[in-house]
């Protein structure tokens, strides 16, 4: 069967700075790196970020094999604590130099730069002040943002305020899996409130100086599906939604907050502090076009009993019998879920114009499917299509969905996960940093081509 996506369907690849770039050069610290100092036996085999897959020195090979690729875009992410070492204040003149650099050369060999602000990598200095807890955290991104307005915006046509803020929120302040390691609901929300006033406000920045193209934001999305049709699940799944999904996708597509999430916070106790004029801010800076992140569903049942604390109160987590499991990252494999995503968009959201921003496997110890100096990872490739038949599948449908953009290009470096899952159409020898297309990017270089694949 033949699977033919419209002419104007882009297909690109995505990664940010802080996973990528390395430390070379940098004179800040972010979260992350500082993490990594103080306690690095919380990293897969204790890899720190220090070279990451060292885009710093070789951008300019990278962005050639995304031309070789047929790839037409590409979205990073400038780091703040590279840009802007201390978080506030002077700006590096040698990040300045790098990333000019790095978007002259996207755009000379006809890669169009896609530019995120903010993938997880606070400048430390402004966490040491209780960082997005904080409302000068919120000051301190704008100021950030809008330098980057003044000095790339001139190439730069693409931006994206925030990727997957519910990562920072959730992971750093509920599970405590990611720095700063907290366990504590109501500060998570008042993370994420305080993120999504940061969003609104540099929309606003950008649209008041009458800047060319776009902006939007990048959101890590999942469609929840309850354990069963009883009244509690219902319920159940119903609070997980508003919690990871609606909390951030209403106030960016429809300018205000779920008032059923807000009615559920007023009863707990646990609502952020907002400040006068934060409501007309967010109703008045809705996004040009919203950036889909999609890798898992969430499958959720009603608590056994209101004693847990955390989102546990609202929801736990349930394991479907018989799901298709990625047993290296732990997340189930469910390719129709990019498709209710993309149909809750157009039901509930007005269609918005959008796009996926990231979808992608991550498979450890890869090198064990290398044959004749290529890694056939097959599964990426099988993976990829499924995801891109329902996507094509919505757009028959009537979603405006204007691309793909796979994570990732290259391996990178994943958080405290260090190596040890990898994603890209290219390996990277860690030792060398030497590149070897995958399989799945002569596959991508296919489907490039012929705008689609068969099946």
């Amino acid at each position: 069967m033949e699977y033919r996506f419209p002419d104007k369907f882009f297909f690109g690849a995505a990664a940010s700075g802080p996973q990528t770039e390395g430390t070379a050069g940098k004179k800040g610290m972010d979260i992350y790196e500082f993490w990594y100092e103080s306690e690095p036996e919380d990293f897969y085999h204790m890899v720190g970020p220090k070279s990451a897959s060292d885009f710093y020195h070789r951008y300019v090979e990278d962005i050639g094999l995304m031309k070789e690729m047929g790839l037409d875009s590409y979205r990073t992410s400038i780091e703040w604590s590279r840009l802007i070492p201390d978080g506030t204040g002077e700006v590096d003149q040698d990040a300045v130099d790098f990333y000019n650099n790095v978007i002259d050369e996207m755009i000379r060999q006809g890669i169009k730069p896609y530019i995120n602000l903010f993938h997880f990598d606070l400048p430390v200095s402004l966490q040491e002040k209780g960082g997005w807890e904080r409302r000068e955290t919120v000051d301190a991104y704008v100021d950030y943002a809008v330098t980057c307005f003044e000095l790339f915006g001139d190439r730069v046509k693409n931006w994206f305020t925030f990727s997957d803020p519910l990562v920072p929120a959730e992971q750093g302040y509920v599970e405590g899996h990611h720095y700063p390691k907290v366990r504590n609901l109501k500060r998570a929300i008042q993370v994420g409130y305080n993120m999504i006033v940061a969003h609104a406000a540099a929309v606003r920045a950008f649209r008041e100086m009458a800047a060319e193209g776009e902006i939007g934001i990048i959101m890590n999305l999942s469609p929840v599906y309850p354990r069963s049709d009883s009244k509690a699940d219902l319920e159940a799944a119903e609070a997980c939604d508003l919690f990871i999904n609606r909390s951030f996708l209403d106030p960016v597509l429809k300018g205000e907050f779920p008032e059923k999430l807000v009615r559920m916070l007023e009863r707990s106790e646990i609502l952020p502090e907002a400040r006068e004029g934060d409501r007309e801010l967010i109703s008045g800076s809705r996004v040009d076009v919203l950036g889909v992140s999609y890798f898992k569903p969430r499958r959720v049942m009603a608590p056994a009993d209101r004693l847990q604390e955390g989102l546990s109160y609202y929801f736990v987590n349930y394991r479907m019998p018989g799901r298709r499991m990625n047993v290296y990252r732990g997340w189930e494999i469910y390719e129709k879920g990019i498709y209710d995503l993309l149909t809750d968009l157009r039901t509930n959201y007005g269609n918005p114009p959008c796009f996926i921003a990231e979808n992608g496997i991550g498979v450890e110890n890869e090198e064990r499917y290398r044959l004749d100096g290529e890694i056939h990872d097959n599964y990426r490739i099988d993976y990829m299509k499924d995801h891109l038949k329902w996507i094509l599948r919505a757009i028959e449908e009537g979603s405006l969905c204007r691309g793909y953009h796979a994570w990732s290009f290259t391996d990178n470096w994943s958080w405290n996960n260090g190596f040890k899952n990898r994603y890209g159409f290219v390996a990277v020898d860690t030792a060398t940093q030497k590149r070897t297309v995958k399989l799945s990017g002569e596959w991508m270089k296919d489907v490039t081509r012929d705008r689609g694949f068969s099946d």
